[in-house]
């Protein structure tokens, strides 16, 4: 049965970091992509950063560029998201998703990875004074 699980968040004041992870089983993620997404209260669930096999591309978008880095742990099975300088914007539950892939092309990626069905529990990041 394959699984993702997403850990790390909690309640941190704003220009902290927080490092998330997505660990899998049931499959070995760096024979895919990892997408992390998220969605704040009121808003749509939105892809965030996304990681090719083998670590050769990664994506982010323009507001958690320069701020957030996707990497793997390949010893653990894990992709992460390590976060700096949080701002409440970045408040929301976080997801990730892994999606096999020919060509590395993000948006088309993670558009089909937001399709692919019910989504678990995330993991909560709250970013307050």
């Amino acid at each position: 049965q394959v699984q993702l699980v997403e850990s790390g968040g909690g309640l941190v004041q704003p220009g902290s970091s927080l490092n998330l992870s997505c660990a899998a089983s049931g499959l070995t993620l760096n024979h895919y992509a990892v997408g992390w997404f998220r969605q704040a209260p009121g808003k749509e669930r939105e892809g965030i950063s996304c990681i090719s096999r083998g670590d050769s591309d990664t994506y982010y978008i323009d507001s958690v560029k320069d701020r957030f880095t996707i990497g793997r742990d390949l010893g653990t099975n894990t992709v992460y998201l390590q976060m700096t300088n949080l701002n409440p914007e970045d408040t929301a539950v976080y997801y990730c998703r892994a999606r096999y892939y020919t060509h590395f092309n993000p948006t088309q990626i993670m558009n089909a990875m937001a399709s692919s069905g019910p989504w678990g529990q995330g993991t909560q990041v709250t970013v307050s004074s």
